[in-house]
């Protein structure tokens, strides 16, 4: 079969620690796991059964492309290069936030080309295209700084900027989409809440690509008999079948 005519966006799932802010850290692994959208790598990385896929290797944690470039500290401690996690956790030692100018360092090294490559991938292969997918997970329950706080969330979650970044008859289609592939009533799917799309889905949407944002429920996979909260390791077996379910609504939805 041809390669479905898709680009995947994986902005989250990177693990890496940028070398100039080793040692000015306050948060361990485990903090920095809960922060990122740990294992969308290996869930969502389709290869070559689509045209293009494009990753982050930095922790967003530290540099996050899902963020705007102004998006900074003290505005949103949650920016672009953060000084607290999602869940509030402080993220350097005293006095060791990156000041302005290793900000700006930070940018050119990790964030823009992370973006440049993306518009690479999007100019060369516009024609071979149909959508662009903003592939993350989130939290079972919303944390302190997001718009449903304590709320249990769906199993999944798309956005469309409320038809801004794709149509509504897009994104319903991919609803159904995945509540078939994975077995899931259509109301488990929810559009635009909590998450209507963030940064990349409204900058890129429709500019020239029709762009969708997926949310998975980490329950689906971040708990028991998959998941090993001390290793912070997964059954190779739980991401290789999401990744198929992934890869069969895909395919539904191209058919």
């Amino acid at each position: 079969m041809d390669a479905l005519p898709v680009l995947l966006s994986i902005p989250h799932g990177g693990t890496g620690v940028p070398p100039e802010l080793e040692g000015r850290l306050a948060i361990g692994k485990k903090g920095v796991f809960e922060d990122i959208d740990g294992f969308t790598r290996e869930i969502y990385d389709l290869g070559n059964k689509v045209r293009r896929v494009h990753k982050a290797d930095i922790a967003r944690t530290f540099v996050d492309p899902g963020r705007a470039p102004s998006d900074l500290p003290p505005e949103n401690p949650d920016g672009v290069v953060k000084s607290h996690t999602c869940f509030g956790k402080i993220i350097y030692k005293e006095n060791q936030q990156p000041d302005d100018s290793e900000t700006a360092q930070l940018l050119e090294k990790y964030y823009y080309p992370f973006h440049r490559r993306l518009q690479q991938l999007i100019a060369e292969d516009r024609h071979n295209l149909k959508v662009c997918i903003d592939c993350h997970s989130m939290a079972e329950t919303g944390p302190a700084i997001s718009p449903d706080t304590g709320k249990e969330r769906p199993f999944f979650c798309l956005g469309n900027r409320f038809g801004e970044s794709a149509t509504d008859a897009m994104v319903h289609k991919l609803k159904s989409c995945l509540a078939a592939a994975f077995e899931l009533d259509e109301a488990d799917v929810a559009v635009n809440n909590p998450f209507a799309g963030g940064y990349i889905t409204r900058h890129y949407g429709n500019n020239p690509l029709p762009c969708i944002q997926v949310e998975m429920n980490r329950k689906l996979y971040l708990r028991a008999p998959w998941f090993d909260t001390e290793r912070l390791t997964i059954s190779a077996d739980r991401t290789a079948e999401l990744n198929e379910r992934f890869y069969q609504a895909l395919k539904i939805f191209f058919a």
